[in-house]
């Protein structure tokens, strides 16, 4: 496996990567079907402040810049040290990327790793993250990496599909 070191991004990299992950969560909301087009920016952008109220200054956060032995960025991750729902002794991973022209070497594991380790060193003893379910690249990433699922979402658009039993409940 490439080895992948971490550092704490810069605020002009904190900044830069801020203007995208919005973008890209936004997006990411939109293709899961749970927000419109014309809503997700403002709800994105809205979402993310309520985590990063101070934004990078934000106590418990943290934000790596991924590097290749020789300094080239690859990627960036986003980990809070104190969980969403209060679950003891685990972070979450709120956010995790490997620049498009570094993808597909073994880089997502490398960095995911690194990650885990900065995790543990602030005294983490699990990390959490969510993942869409029609992102199956990262959840093949998470599986072959031992993560597991804990909960799971599902949804039917009931728009689309009446179901096998529609003819009969009908009121």
């Amino acid at each position: 496996m490439i080895e992948v070191d971490v550092r704490a991004m810069s605020r002009e990299e904190f900044d830069t990567w801020q203007t995208e992950v919005v973008d890209a969560y936004a997006q990411e909301q939109v293709e899961a079907g749970n927000w419109t087009a014309d809503e997700a920016l403002g709800r994105s952008q809205d979402a993310n402040a309520a985590l990063l109220p101070q934004g990078m200054d934000t106590p418990s956060m943290i934000f790596l810049l991924g590097l290749l032995a020789d300094g080239t960025p690859i990627g960036r991750l986003w980990i809070g040290l104190t969980h969403p729902r209060g679950v003891a002794h685990c972070a979450f991973l709120y956010d995790i990327e490997v620049a498009a022209e570094h993808r597909g070497r073994g880089l997502g594991r490398a960095l995911l790793t690194a990650g885990e380790r900065v995790a543990r060193e602030r005294g983490a003893h699990a990390l959490e993250l969510n993942v869409f379910g029609y992102n199956t690249t990262a959840l093949t990433l998470y599986g072959s990496a031992g993560y597991r699922v804990t909960t799971q979402q599902m949804r039917k658009d009931l728009r689309t599909s009446a179901g096998p039993d529609a003819d009969t409940l009908a009121p």
